[in-house]
């Protein structure tokens, strides 16, 4: 891990969503990728959002008023499934987005299982229109990194990662290392979460990985096809891959993608990049430019 002086390995699953593929083919692939990701010795894999769709892939009578708390009756077993496999493959899961009924109203929630088992949940922040209209879906209110074994790293949760304030608030509490499971159904929705990512990775001088859903689940209400061209996205700085890609899929194929991502490489650039995009910030000039709204 980093704390050895090693970069941490992430591999990304663009996982593709197939029709015929629920319940226990769903918990096989799960445990594929996760075990194809222990086996390149990666400390994290991540998961695109609402991928637990599949889940449902064979289930008749889905309204898009039912569909939180039918997946929900899901979550028990999908939450303990994914503490067992992280404790036994000792890999740290992103383990995308599924919808869950809370007390508060219907969440978009991701859960990460350190090696430990431990869960952590983080709830998507900010819904799409669609998401709150056609879903009823509501946004959380905390953004706080988890700590893990290898640092902290935030998580943004497809269009969380189109607010440029939620980067820099996890960037702020010491995040390196952006996660970003998304499920666009245009390539239009693909490009603005990429170019966004992108984007976050040359302001904040951090690494940003992005998991996107393929392919689609018919049966579910207002739920297009998905278009996916996942990617692990650096600075684009001399230390770096100069286009800022470390790795990137296949459009639209099921498969996954693993970089090595050098922790020291962004402390050296923070500190003599050629631009130094969080050390140059203006602050002074940005409380002024607000108090004038």
């Amino acid at each position: 891990m980093n704390q050895a002086g090693q970069a941490v390995r992430i591999v990304s699953v663009q996982f593709r969503a197939e029709p015929a593929s629920a319940g226990a083919a769903f918990y096989d692939r799960l445990s594929y990728y996760i075990a194809a990701a222990a086996d390149y010795e990666a400390d994290f894999v991540v998961f695109p959002e609402l991928f637990t769709l599949q889940l449902l892939a064979s289930t008749p009578g889905i309204t898009a008023d039912r569909l939180a708390a039918m997946l929900s009756q899901h979550t028990m077993q999908f939450v303990d499934r994914l503490s067992d496999l992280s404790r036994s493959h000792r890999i740290n899961i992103v383990a995308g987005s599924h919808l869950t009924t809370t007390d508060l109203g219907i969440r978009n929630v991701c859960h990460v299982a350190l090696r430990d088992g431990s869960i952590h949940r983080r709830e998507k922040l900010h819904p799409t229109p669609g998401e709150r209209t056609v879903w009823r879906v509501t946004g959380g209110d905390a953004a706080n990194v988890i700590e893990t074994d290898c640092g902290p790293v935030g998580v943004m949760v497809c269009y969380d990662s189109e607010f440029p304030e939620i980067a820099r608030h996890l960037v702020d509490q010491g995040a390196l290392i952006l996660i970003v499971p998304y499920c666009t159904d245009t390539a239009h929705g693909h490009w603005r979460v990429r170019h966004c990512c992108q984007a976050r990775a040359v302001e904040n001088q951090c690494y940003v990985v992005t998991a996107g859903l393929a392919g689609h689940v018919e049966n579910i209400p207002d739920m297009a096809g998905c278009f996916a061209r996942s990617a692990i996205l650096t600075p684009c700085d001399i230390p770096f891959d100069r286009d800022g890609v470390a790795a990137e899929a296949t459009e639209n194929a099921d498969m996954m993608i693993v970089a090595d991502l050098d922790l020291a490489k962004l402390a050296a650039a923070r500190a003599d990049g050629s631009v130094r995009n969080r050390e140059d910030r203006r602050p002074d000039l940005y409380s002024v430019i607000w108090k004038g709204r």
